[in-house]
């Protein structure tokens, strides 16, 4: 079995479409041209869903955040609510499971397993 399995959390399949996935990721810089489609792909999600910003450049726009770029957006929580940040550039994939079990607390009020996720 692989170290950093998603698929022994239930998160395995992913879905083609935005109108049979429960949760987006959004991983990577977001720029302005982006920001209609993202908003656009969220509405038609259906309802209850979820967001996770994966990463520094979609949690606050990352290194190319600077005076006089006119084209980013500092965060994508300014066009999508966000449940679950995984800082890091890149994330560890350690970290994004740690992030998936967050999500799964806060939406069923309990974890499945106790402490952070354990490396072997």
């Amino acid at each position: 079995m692989a170290r950093f399995d998603i698929d022994r959390f239930g998160a395995g399949v992913f879905r083609p479409s935005p109108r049979q996935a429960d949760l987006m990721i959004v991983s990577g810089t977001v720029t302005k041209k982006m920001a209609p489609v993202l908003v656009t792909l969220y509405e038609q999600m259906p309802s209850p869903k979820w967001v996770i910003a994966m990463g520094n450049c979609a949690i606050s726009g990352g290194p190319f955040v600077f005076e006089g770029q006119y084209n980013l957006i500092e965060g994508v929580d300014k066009l999508v609510p966000v449940d679950v940040y995984v800082p890091g550039c890149p994330p560890r994939p350690e970290g994004l499971l740690e992030g998936f079990l967050k999500l799964e607390e806060k939406i069923t009020g309990k974890r499945r397993f106790p402490g952070p996720v354990q490396r072997w």
